[in-house]
């Protein structure tokens, strides 16, 4: 490579590198700033909420923790009913008339299927009850029940739960005046180091007095120091968890449209109210069994003002982080695809197109990198001709450096009309690059966080959505992670066979480099990430390897068969 493709692939690398792993931190100052603001917003609005806890650098520097008030629990006996469709089942009680479990019936805890020995997903509401109104529990009985709904009862009031289609819960509370808060239940961070924790809603004023969405573990959100994700899309980064409480409160005044808690695939949601919001309060448990910070669980109640009204709708959501699903709801934004959504979301829809077609993500990954490399080849074939006839005139550009080496601006002149005479365009070599990064960094937004691919099994992968992880017990690290190391293999291949117009040892210190790199980058990815990248430097090589063999071809000299002349008399007579 010459020393403007370098500077180029640098620069390129450098913020691939920068978007995977780095999370630019903002100024202490501002957030502190941002988080006063809003305090006195909310202590203007709101006198009898609970005052916010300001956003901190180190989590170390907030406040200990608010004891909730203790309920009061009804007399009445408690009473659990059930309701229940193909996808969720919902355990209720007449305490309140509030979800206190909900079952995802449709996925299992563990791989495989959901059956005897690997139950389903369980949200488990009970210490922060789904659709909880206010702080006092109201006893409630059952005043009638169908098939979808529950109506419940105590002779002043009534609430009305039903059960809808696409994971969809909705209370009707027939008396609800002024100010109160209805719990969004609660989320719990997962095991894997991929794993993360967060929470999304919807401001009518995200900044500037613009509506928008607030991914709350990023930007200038009060609730940012306390959102820790993993490897491959986390939120803060880490920090000791020495000297912390067990959970802090964070409130975050505002009108918002839709407050969502979630891990990395499933979402616990409050999607619209009748009433007016006046923000939410976050609670954020961390986990006492580790030295780093880690959070353990998200709970939520929204402030909500239904005024004089004498009555209030809610409609929560309770399912998969699905985008078909949460596009239809207004809160595609959950799925967190950042800048590249536009590319990301027809990405989703071509995955799950191709396992509609042949059920088994993983070959799924293999048509989608087939589709994206045939698309670009047209532009990878051009580039790279062009590194190969860079390449050939590489003694020619050695010659005009020589010539001019005391006469800069005119060495300039003369490589530019070499490039011209010889049609070669310097810059071409990067450009693929160029463009194929934002693919990438859509594709590993999509295939870290995708729904689909939680636990989907193929050849000797047991979960598309996490490493590898094989003979965990004799190799470290996590186990042995096949896919990482052929990618690495991969890539040496892919720069061996690249045409280098550069330095020998330059190019064969890149060869060793680069694949080490990936590999120590790619390690701990979701296997569907390496597995994308493998394939497609395959594709890389295979197109590199077809370039060459048809330029060998052209370039093989014919050499003319010699017919000796006839011999004359005069030739003989000599001989």
């Amino acid at each position: 490579m010459n020393t403007t493709e370098k500077i180029i692939c640098l620069i390129l690398g450098g913020v691939l590198a920068w978007y995977l792993f780095v999370q630019s931190p903002k100024e202490a100052k501002a957030r502190a700033e941002y988080a006063k603001a809003r305090s006195e917003a909310v202590a203007a609005q709101q006198p009898q909420v609970q005052e916010p806890v300001a956003a901190v650098d180190n989590v170390a520097e907030a406040a200990a923790p608010v004891a909730a008030p203790a309920a009061t629990m009804p007399a009445e006996p408690e009473e659990i009913v059930v309701l229940e469709n193909d996808e969720l089942r919902l355990e209720l009680s007449t305490w309140g008339g509030v979800v206190k479990k909900a079952t995802l019936k449709k996925y299992a805890q563990g791989n495989g299927p959901v059956g005897e020995g690997n139950p389903a997903v369980e949200f488990d509401f009970s210490k922060n009850p789904l659709g909880q109104l206010g702080d006092a529990v109201v006893g409630y009985s059952v005043a009638s029940k169908g098939e979808r709904d529950i109506t419940f009862s105590n002779g002043e009031r009534t609430r009305k739960v039903s059960l809808g289609d696409d994971y969809l819960v909705t209370y009707e509370d027939s008396s609800v005046v002024g100010e109160s808060t209805l719990s969004l239940g609660l989320m719990t961070m997962g095991s894997s180091k991929n794993d993360l924790l967060s929470v999304d809603s919807w401001a009518l004023d995200a900044g500037k007095g613009k509506p928008g969405v607030v991914h709350h573990c990023e930007g200038n959100s009060p609730l940012k120091g306390y959102l820790v994700g993993g490897l491959s899309g986390g939120c803060s980064g880490s920090k000791s968890a020495a000297g912390l409480p067990k959970s802090a409160s964070v409130m975050y005044p505002g009108a918002q449209t839709w407050v969502a808690l979630k891990n990395r695939f499933f979402v616990t949601a409050l999607v619209s109210s009748t009433a007016q919001s006046k923000g939410f309060n976050a609670v954020i448990s961390r986990d006492l069994g580790v030295a780093a910070y880690r959070p353990e669980s998200v709970s939520a109640k929204a402030v909500l003002d239904a005024g004089a009204a004498n009555g209030m709708t809610s409609v929560f959501y309770v399912g998969p982080k699905k985008q078909a699903l949460l596009w239809g709801l207004g809160m595609k934004d959950v799925m967190e695809f950042g800048m590249w959504r536009w590319l990301c979301y027809p990405l989703v829809w071509v995955l799950n197109f191709f396992n509609s077609l042949i059920p088994n993500y993983g070959v799924a990954i293999i048509l989608l990198t087939v589709l994206v490399r045939l698309l670009f080849w047209p532009l990878t074939h051009k580039s790279t001709v062009g590194m190969k006839k860079m390449q050939e005139i590489q003694p020619l550009m050695k010659e005009i450096q020589t010539k001019y080496k005391d006469n800069p601006q005119r060495m300039q002149q003369e490589t530019w009309a070499l490039y011209k005479e010889h049609k070669v365009n310097p810059m071409s070599s990067c450009l693929p690059m160029l463009i194929q990064i934002p693919v990438f960094i859509a594709l590993f937004n999509v295939l870290r966080s995708a729904v689909e691919l939680r636990y989907a099994p193929f050849l000797w992968i047991a979960d598309l959505s996490e490493p590898e992880g094989l003979f965990t017990s004799w190799f470290p690290f996590g186990g042995l992670n096949v896919l990482p190391i052929l990618m690495a293999v991969s890539t040496g291949l892919q720069s061996a066979f690249t045409p280098s117009s550069g330095d020998k040892n330059q190019q064969k210190m890149m060869t060793i480099f680069m694949p080490v790199m990936m590999l120590v980058m790619f390690y701990s990815f979701p296997s569907a990430l390496s597995l994308y990248w493998f394939l497609s430097n395959l594709f890389s090589i295979v197109q590199m390897w077809l370039i060459r063999r048809k330029t060998a071809k052209k370039e093989e000299v014919l050499i003319p068969e010699v017919i000796d002349p006839p011999m004359t008399r005069q030739m003989r007579r000599h001989g």
